[in-house]
């Protein structure tokens, strides 16, 4: 007796697996994260992160127009401080006229209507390397978020559209929200890295910002006392019901592709948006072995990209952004 049902039927051809197809992937899923550096000319290539580049404010611009016409129309800004302004209490951080802040107001004035999210946290701006203030040897939660508070503020009067707060910190989306209200700034949205796992997918990352945890006697080594145990599944809906609660607009689940699971737990609970971050590693990974010949760099790629859709990622911060833009056609 022959099946009734055939489910190869669904994948005879190109044309019927596009009509049947689950989960789609546009430009307009992502965010793409841009590195941004003291200078000017400046377009340089992380070597952890091959065809990924850091912009001084000039070259910036061009790359933030190649964007939008790509029809990529949100970025997740990151600065690189330069040694002699850092300290530990971020204090750099707060300069209406720092990095980050010129940054802002230099995407805006090239293209308006790009949506502006800017990363929150001390560690670009830590003599140690850290998310937060070191005292006595242990990283401090409420001073931290003080200045966290305050750095949200200041980014959110460059004309930043969202703050995305990725330290970790109890409490500091709450903080961060009476702050931004308190100062009128009620349109400024949040999205919160509700579940960042101390990861050791991070190093090209900390390679292009130079923000690795230093190596020195009685500093933490590494930042697993506020980033979340990687062995934890129930702990990431704990923190994102907690973000949400105090504030958050978007929740994120970082990094993306070992935390499939984690996704599809915080969109199934929780009716928000929810964003992943493909990290640096995980692009590291891919490159490295597309150079190697050991897999097809684009077909990985698009598969990668489209697991986070299917796990249930409204957003995707990706440093593939612009590749699976024009893969797309």
């Amino acid at each position: 007796m022959y099946p009734l049902r055939r489910n190869r039927r669904l994948r005879a051809n190109a044309t019927i697996r596009s009509l049947v197809r689950e989960n789609n992937i546009t430009p307009n899923d992502f965010l793409v994260p841009l590195f941004v550096v003291e200078g000017k000319g400046i377009k340089d290539e992380i070597p952890s992160m091959p065809n990924y580049y850091r912009f001084s404010l000039d070259t910036l611009q061009a790359e933030v127009k190649l964007l939008w016409s790509l029809g990529l129309k949100a970025v997740l800004l990151f600065v690189k401080v330069e040694d002699k302004l850092k300290d530990n209490r971020g204090t750099e951080a707060l300069n209406p006229n720092g990095l980050m802040q010129r940054a802002i107001k230099t995407i805006k004035n090239t293209c308006p209507e790009m949506l502006v999210m800017t990363d929150v946290a001390l560690d670009p701006y830590s003599i140690y390397g850290h998310d937060g203030i070191l005292e006595n040897g242990k990283i401090v939660n409420d001073p931290t978020v003080d200045v966290l508070a305050q750095m949200s503020i200041s980014h959110a009067e460059a004309g930043a559209n969202f703050v995305a707060p990725s330290d970790m910190m109890d409490g500091r989306i709450l903080s961060i929200r009476e702050a931004l209200e308190d100062d009128g700034f009620i349109d400024t949205g949040i999205m919160s890295y509700s579940a960042k796992y101390a990861s050791s997918f991070y190093g090209p990352f900390r390679d292009a910002l130079d923000s690795a945890p230093a190596e020195q006697n009685n500093i933490p080594k590494d930042k697993k006392t506020y980033q979340m145990d990687y062995a934890n599944r129930f702990e990431a809906l704990r923190e994102t019901e907690m973000d949400i609660d105090e504030g958050a607009d978007i929740v994120m689940v970082k990094p993306g592709l070992p935390y499939l699971d984690i996704i599809r737990e915080v969109k199934n609970e929780f009716d928000v948006p929810v964003a992943a971050y493909q990290v640096s590693g995980e692009y590291a990974m891919i490159k490295a072995a597309s150079e190697k010949g050991w897999l097809d760099h684009d077909q990985a790629v698009l598969e990668t990209t489209m697991a986070f859709k299917r796990a249930g990622a409204d957003l995707i911060a990706s440093y593939f952004a612009k590749e699976v833009v024009k893969l797309l056609g």
